[in-house]
């Protein structure tokens, strides 16, 4: 009896050592699991039913002056799927309970995303075939609400949606070839949308969620880890609706002249802001691939430089004037062809007996062998020194994307016939934004100012960098900038276009240019670039217009760019009620 007690004791006593053992194992084990390892289980643990997505911040809006949108952002929709988790599910309807095969789920979204229910098996099928565990698949991009809300109503468990703003342009081309545009993927590719980006740019930020066994997002799990940020709104100097006049009146008669590309630029002349710049062809942002010429969905305006001729003279005019080397009312005798002593040879557009005219005269006339006369009386550096400071050879302070500087060469590197052909506007190339400059400098009294397109950025919280005020540069004197003006109103009044261009009730002043287009060989095409550049109202100027027509091949003279003349500043004047001149103009002699 005593053995079997002993042996009871015994066998209970292993009994024991062997549950302390366990349980022992158990505590080692729950401290290995809720301490040792904690931080790095809990990760792994979380990481199994935790997912990551992007959030995605707004780029900000382009702006004209009046605050009409002119690229903005809408949220669109990403549509993914989770292909492990594609699997027959059960829909409450109005009869009961229904299953649902995948095929017939990917057919509905198909029929809703403008894809084959087939297709999206297939990128079911292709996603699983590299990750049997994938949980990530793109059905579609960039979806409008309506497409969302569709999808999202016929709840399925492993269909997902992601937030993607996306770049739309409601006035579709107006300022299409300013404004630029966006990739697919959001990244800007030209114009004021490359160019501004800093300004613009979003930056996304990250949330997680956390999905249970069947993939399905766990409501109330959301986290964001890092806030997105909208990017900043850009104002610009643009007039939308004036744009959008300005283009239709360029694209009109460039397609009655058979031009192959035109531009209009209009500048307000006491404040240098771009109030219009015209492109033809037009850009629509929202379908840049309509547009086959990659040359046309750019701003040539800025982009674009060519010999600009006969508008050039104004310049030439004015620095003499300047310089104290003339009058308008100083003479010369113009010959068809003149032979300067260093061996150039300079020659009007058509042939003449030898005129007898006054610097005013040359301007009416448009006499290349005149303008070389007075222009002869300046030194080479002297004139460069002029071109300079007006803002030829270099860009202009927009800064615009693919800005061209032009041609400019040093006076040291002229030969004998470009020093004289850059009196005319010849051996020398500019853009239609210099031309323009050019004249809105004459137009201030000698003053020019910097060219602008954009006002500032408008930061999300409201507050509006500017763009720093930048002091007008004093080009020429007063006396000869209105000097300049007042020959140039007798060009608008007597030279061989006044019928074309005349604007009742205005003072205007005006010069047009002819110029034999380049081939990028070193020689011309048989084609010409034909513009007019001009101010109103002369006696008190407001608005620079500055028109150019690249080879209109039904009519190649500047009774082709006229009439956009013409019609564009007519606009301007009535669109911004610009007062009547109330004198008239003071009558200077051509001739002698």
């Amino acid at each position: 009896m005593a053995t079997n007690t002993r042996s009871s004791r015994r066998r209970i006593a292993g009994t024991m050592v062997v549950l302390f053992a366990i349980i022992a194992l158990f505590v080692v084990k729950l401290v290995d699991i809720q301490v040792v390892r904690a931080d790095t289980l809990s990760a792994e643990s979380l990481g199994n039913r935790s997912v990551e997505q992007p959030v995605y911040g707004s780029r900000g809006d382009i702006l004209d002056t009046n605050g009409v949108v002119l690229a903005g952002t809408v949220m669109r929709y990403n549509i993914t799927l989770s292909p492990r988790n594609a699997a027959e599910f059960d829909r409450t309807t109005a009869g009961g309970e229904v299953t649902v095969t995948v095929a017939q789920a990917a057919a509905e979204v198909g029929a809703l995303t403008g894809k084959t229910g087939d297709s999206i098996l297939a990128i079911i099928s292709a996603a699983l075939a590299e990750d049997k565990n994938s949980d990530y698949a793109f059905v579609a991009k960039a979806v409008d609400v309506d497409v969302f809300r569709a999808v999202d109503k016929l709840e399925i468990p492993w269909i997902y949606f992601e937030k993607n703003p996306s770049r739309v342009y409601p006035d579709g081309a107006v300022a299409g070839n300013l404004i630029g545009f966006v990739s697919s993927g959001g990244d800007a590719q030209a114009g004021l949308e490359l160019g501004q980006d800093a300004c613009l740019a979003s930056t996304n930020g990250v949330e997680t969620y956390e999905k249970g066994a069947d993939g399905v997002r766990l409501p109330q799990s959301t986290v964001t880890t890092s806030q997105a940020e909208d990017g900043g709104d850009v104002v610009t100097t643009i007039d939308s609706d004036l744009n959008w006049y300005v283009q239709q009146v360029l694209a009109k008669q460039a397609q009655a002249t058979g031009a192959a590309w035109g531009t209009v630029v209009v500048q307000e002349v006491k404040t240098g802001k771009l109030v219009a710049v015209a492109d033809y062809p037009s850009v629509d942002p929202n379908n840049v691939g309509g547009t086959a010429n990659p040359e046309d969905r750019g701003s040539r305006a800025f982009t674009a430089s060519f010999e600009p001729g006969s508008t050039f003279k104004a310049l030439t005019a004015a620095s003499v004037l300047d310089a104290g080397l003339a009058t308008p009312d100083s003479k010369i005798v113009a010959p068809y062809r003149y032979l300067p002593p260093n061996g150039a040879n300079v020659n009007d557009s058509s042939g003449h007996a030898d005129l007898n005219l006054t610097l005013t005269g040359v301007l009416i006339e448009s006499s290349n062998t005149g303008m070389s006369k007075f222009g002869e009386l300046l030194s080479d550096q002297q004139r460069y020194d002029y071109m300079t400071a007006f803002g030829l050879g270099r860009p202009t302070e927009v800064q615009f994307p693919a800005e061209d500087s032009g041609i400019l060469h040093d006076w040291q590197n002229w030969d004998n016939q470009t020093k004289y052909a850059t009196m005319f506007g010849q051996g020398l190339t500019t853009t239609a934004l210099q031309v323009s400059s050019i004249y809105q400098a004459i137009a201030n009294n000698g003053v020019r100012l910097p060219v602008q397109l954009v006002e500032g950025c408008r930061q999300a919280d409201g507050t509006m960098s500017e763009v720093p005020a930048t002091a007008g540069t004093q080009i020429v004197s007063a006396s000869a900038a209105r000097e300049t003006a007042d020959m140039l109103e007798m060009v608008y009044q007597k030279a061989w276009l006044s019928t074309k261009w005349n604007i009742p009730g205005y003072r205007v002043a005006a010069k047009t240019g002819t110029a034999q287009m380049p081939d990028g060989h070193g020689g011309y095409t048989h084609g010409y670039l034909v513009s007019v550049s001009g101010f109103a109202p002369a006696d008190d100027p407001e608005y620079v217009v500055s028109v150019s027509l690249a080879d209109p091949v039904k009519l190649n003279s500047s009774a082709a760019s006229a009439p956009i003349f013409q019609e564009v500043m007519s606009q301007v004047l009535k669109k911004y009620r610009a007062v009547p001149s109330g004198a008239a103009a003071p009558a200077l002699p051509g001739t002698w």
